[in-house]
């Protein structure tokens, strides 16, 4: 069995599945997919991935706004751990800075970083980073604001060893999306080959980024495997392995999801 450990539900196309989720849910479980982590990216939207995981108990949901989120209401620590005490939010995030979207004077986006961490601190619950050129501000504020006290993921990594290995010195898993199959990732594959059996996540990241053969694609959750198939051929590892370390892991680092 496998976890698409990162995807958004809420926004997957689902023409190709009659307009249903649960066709497209379906479709993943038989392909040996046991579990959904549907990532919410605005508090405006919070309510359609928290249904989507009460409806389902296969389903988990985080809360946070991303870093590329502009013009949307700004929740503070007191409220991200208000609506993280709902019972199938898992992690806090995604949240974390990119640099590569937006340019200009970027405080705000760490300051909303700084407050994420906060809230996984009083929670408990680990964090859902995204970072995109902005390694060295994105693990410095890690380590500043103790982030390694609840951990978390490095979502979609597609940054060098040398970002995964500090990541992981703060209790930060590896997952690896899509792009790890793409015909120009050979440096991350090399990533992928050394990251630890168990510090590894998979997902989609749906509805972007599908993985190969299906590039270009609407991505959906039943995709996962083919990233885990190629990261299980880099590590030269059989696929049972790949899907009983990240299942683990997933259960490991999101210690309340329910079973």
């Amino acid at each position: 069995m496998l976890i698409d450990s990162h995807c958004h539900l809420d926004r997957v196309d689902l023409e190709p599945f009659d307009g249903s989720l649960d066709n497209a849910l379906n479709l993943a479980r038989d392909n040996g997919i046991g579990g959904f982590l549907c990532v919410c990216i605005d508090t405006e939207h919070f309510a359609d991935v928290r249904d989507i995981a009460a409806d389902r108990d296969d389903v988990w949901c985080s809360v946070g706004v991303h870093p590329d989120a502009q013009d949307v209401h700004e929740p503070d620590v007191g409220e991200l751990c208000e609506l993280a005490a709902d019972p199938n939010v898992i992690a806090i995030g995604e949240t974390g800075l990119d640099y590569f979207r937006l340019k200009g004077n970027l405080e705000w986006q760490r300051d909303r970083f700084r407050t994420h961490i906060r809230a996984a601190k009083q929670t408990g619950k680990p964090l859902i980073i995204h970072t995109r050129a902005a390694r060295e501000d994105t693990l410095r504020i890690l380590k500043e604001e103790g982030a390694d006290e609840v951990g978390g993921v490095m979502h979609c990594f597609a940054e060098d060893w040398d970002t995964a290995e500090k990541a992981m010195e703060l209790g930060f898993y590896i997952s690896f999306s899509g792009i790890v199959t793409f015909k120009n990732a050979e440096e991350l594959r090399e990533v992928a080959r050394k990251v630890p059996l168990d510090r590894l996540l998979v997902e989609t990241d749906s509805p972007y980024l599908a993985p190969v053969p299906h590039r270009g694609q609407g991505n959906h959750p039943a995709w996962v495997r083919h990233v885990a198939e190629r990261v299980a051929d880099v590590q030269n590892r059989p696929m049972d392995a790949i899907e009983d370390a990240t299942t683990d892991n997933f259960h490991r680092l999101f210690s309340s999801a329910r079973v």
